[in-house]
């Protein structure tokens, strides 16, 4: 699978184009009706509605933002970056470490259960659907807990995906997924939550770029108050979301 010419965007950065398979198995993977479950997680976003933390359209992206520039969503796509790489090298001492750091680096037990349950569907459903040798070699080199990062940045590289395109797709996605909880639960109009996945599309580009810069002992987050919602969420009385 190869890359068209790189060209410019709106935005005077240099964008990179897929070729229509790559663009294709994409769109796939990270639709909302890829058999992973991913409807059933709101992050946390379930708790900080009930606290209000977030009650309209600017909280939310605030939130969001900051759990993708300095949370969970940069750690992911860390993670993607690493196990994507792993796979290229053929190193697999490298992805066993990958999906080992993933697994364990979970601050709650309900993002545990959100990232690994997202991960082993995944790998199921592309192992059957569009098999390739980095699944069946990442499947053969760690059979712990599975985070969806890592499952879907090995899928990208075993496919030939262009690493920055897959990771900007994937970032994407998950935000798409929070906004979309958010909307439910706010509630909030369906405009209004185009909006804010609008304004987060600066914050996904700068985020993607930092993480494929960042090495892997340097991984980190500072958004403690969505890992305490995702820890109350635990026992939060009445919930519609698993996570």
């Amino acid at each position: 699978m190869r890359l068209s010419k790189p060209q410019a965007s709106d935005h005077g950065a240099t964008a990179v184009v897929l070729d229509t398979t790559g663009l294709y198995r994409l769109m796939a993977w990270l639709s909302p009706t890829y058999p992973i479950g991913a409807f059933a997680y709101s992050g946390g976003i379930e708790w900080a509605v009930e606290a209000r933390d977030i009650t309209d359209p600017e909280t939310l992206r605030g939130w969001i933002a900051a759990m993708t520039s300095d949370g969970a969503g940069f750690c992911d796509a860390v993670f993607f970056t690493h196990g994507y790489r792993a796979v290229i090298a053929a190193d697999d001492a490298a992805l066993r470490a990958v999906a080992e750091l993933a697994a364990a680096y979970a601050p709650s037990k309900e993002r545990h259960l959100e990232t690994t349950a997202q991960g082993r569907a995944f790998l199921d459903a592309t192992r059957a659907a569009w098999p390739c040798a980095a699944l069946d070699r990442l499947a053969a080199v760690w059979d712990g807990p599975l985070a969806y990062p890592v499952a879907v940045g090995v899928a990208a590289a075993g496919h030939d995906i262009d690493v920055e395109a897959a990771l900007a797709a994937f970032l994407q996605a998950v935000a798409a997924n929070l906004v979309s909880a958010a909307v439910r639960l706010i509630p909030l109009g369906q405009t209004d939550g185009q909006r804010v996945l609008a304004a987060l599309e600066r914050v996904i580009a700068t985020t993607a770029a930092r993480a494929l810069e960042c090495p892997l002992d340097e991984i980190g987050g500072a958004v403690f108050r969505a890992d305490i919602a995702s820890m109350r969420h635990e026992t939060q009385y009445t919930r519609l979301f698993r996570s």
